[in-house]
């Protein structure tokens, strides 16, 4: 099975994973998955992650976190920029989310961060997905 786009991937499985109400997934590991985790462990959307080094690639397990009423706390996540149709922003035209309350994560020169670190830091880049 080839993959083309290994972030649309992993933000399937979680949501797929949040609707099967596991706790949490496994997946194959790469570097930008990682930092993706990495901001939603920051933001409070994911408990934790963990790399483990499996053949061939390496597994990266998410756990999920879900509210006290058992709703998952991302309940919404969508890929802005695809393989197909790039998306990239200016740091003034990065705009909010839900005013706010969910987050843009945007592929930088300096690396990834959320779309307010990256307004923040005068930088634009690639609008990777957004999520609340």
């Amino acid at each position: 099975m080839s993959m083309t786009d290994p972030i649309a991937d992993l933000l399937t499985r979680i949501r797929n994973a949040h609707l099967a109400k596991h706790d949490r997934l496994d997946v194959p590991v790469s570097k930008i998955k990682v930092e993706i985790c990495r901001i939603l462990k920051e933001q409070g959307y994911i408990r934790n992650y963990r790399q483990y080094e499996t053949k061939p690639q390496g597994t990266l397990r998410i756990l999920l976190r879900y509210t006290d009423d058992g709703l998952p706390a991302i309940r919404h996540v969508s890929r802005v920029s695809k393989p197909g149709r790039r998306v990239y922003r200016g740091s003034a035209d990065i705009k909010t989310v839900r005013n706010g309350l969910g987050l843009r994560i945007v592929s930088t020169s300096r690396g990834l961060m959320t779309d307010m670190q990256a307004r923040q830091a005068q930088v634009g880049g690639e609008v990777l997905c957004e999520l609340w």
